[in-house]
């Protein structure tokens, strides 16, 4: 039985009339640059992260970089980033004008460890970038003390985290939430998916919420008046209402995401070849990619391919090891426990519309691999 990496065709009979009754509105309308639907859209992940202040833009890339360039980095300026994580977040920094640092991660959860942030940091830091990997928050409670005592900025890459969340000192804390800028994704196959590109900036801090919606129309509050330059970043009123008729789905597809990782767990578990992911006990995981470390990783990738089992490695090459970075002068040896990752990771089918039949295809198919 084939089973796709992701199916979003699945996904699309679930809400297909919503969505097409929202784009419909937009389209008879014929108000597709910043309507009425990019406000609402964004009052709703205000309200979901429990921030003051959301700003969309045109994808997740932009909500990294634009932030970034709301800190007027000049050359040299250094901005701390975990290497085990997608090309944006480094693609950002350095189209930003600063410079990527590289740093560990945690072995257990994948996300960067803060120990390693503490020592990465100088006079010449300017911003950490901290991201939710796979779908779990970052120790922000040990980062943003870290940063809060030097005088520099947290921006939190939730691209795979939205509606994600972690208890701190007692009290749920959604992501985007505590740093100094959240930023989201809505490519097509996040847990909130548009048919497009469109990302999200979240903060609390007023006035970098008007700086940030600034920057997305080339630089200007009003039409024809720029205050300094910016970028075309805007998300497609159409991109908007699609994301409003999937928004009061997620919260279910999150829990069905959580109930097929845990019928993972038990199926792998004592399982030697296989470790299944640990999630943080103060995290409520949302399970973008289910991700597993195993025994000949390449050779099982293979392996299922040839069944027709969708699997993806997330990430083969880390962001330290990619020849446009390579005047950094990092090398293999620099990061152990990013490229131990980068060697053994393999992301497992995961979605609401996984059928048990298709997940026990998965398993068996895994199982038969390692005998």
């Amino acid at each position: 039985m084939p089973v796709p990496m992701l199916d979003l065709k699945a996904q699309y009979q679930t809400v297909k009339d919503e969505v097409l009754t929202r784009m419909m509105s937009v389209i008879e309308r014929q108000h597709f640059i910043m309507g009425s639907e990019i406000a609402e859209f964004e009052k709703a992940i205000a309200e979901l992260s429990h921030v003051r202040n959301a700003v969309s833009c045109a994808s997740g890339t932009d909500a990294i970089l634009l932030p970034v360039r709301a800190l007027n980095l000049v050359p040299g300026d250094e901005v701390i980033a975990p290497a085990f994580t997608f090309f944006a977040t480094a693609g950002a920094i350095h189209n930003g004008g600063g410079k990527p640092v590289f740093v560990d991660i945690d072995a257990g959860t994948f996300n960067v460890d803060p120990d390693a942030i503490a020592r990465a940091i100088t006079p010449r830091t300017r911003a950490i970038v901290v991201v939710d990997l796979y779908g779990q928050m970052a120790a922000l409670e040990r980062i943003l003390p870290l940063a809060e005592e030097h005088g520099i900025a947290v921006i939190e890459d939730g691209a795979q985290a939205i509606g994600a969340r972690r208890k701190i000192n007692g009290t749920w804390r959604m992501a985007g939430e505590l740093p100094t800028v959240g930023t989201f994704s809505f490519f097509p196959s996040k847990n909130l998916g548009g048919w497009g590109d469109g990302g999200m900036m979240t903060t609390q801090d007023d006035a970098l919420a008007e700086r940030l919606k600034r920057l997305r129309l080339h630089g200007g509050a009003k039409q024809y008046h720029h205050e300094e330059v910016g970028l075309n970043s805007r998300l497609d009123t159409l991109q908007a209402a699609i994301l409003l008729a999937k928004l009061p789905h997620l919260a279910g597809w999150s829990a069905g995401r959580r109930a097929r990782a845990a019928r993972y767990d038990e199926a792998f578990a004592g399982f030697a070849p296989v470790r299944i992911p640990l999630t943080d006990p103060a995290n409520e995981h949302i399970f973008h990619q289910y991700t597993v470390r195993v025994e000949r990783r390449d050779e099982l990738r293979t392996f299922l391919q040839g069944r027709g089992i969708g699997c993806m490695v997330y990430y083969p090459i880390a962001l330290h090891l990619q020849p446009c970075f390579a005047d950094l002068g990092y090398r293999m040896g620099s990061l152990p426990v990013t490229e131990q990752a980068m060697e053994e990771v393999i992301s497992l089918p995961i979605y609401p519309e996984l059928t048990d039949a298709q997940q026990d295809e998965v398993i068996g198919a895994v199982r038969e691999f390692y005998g």
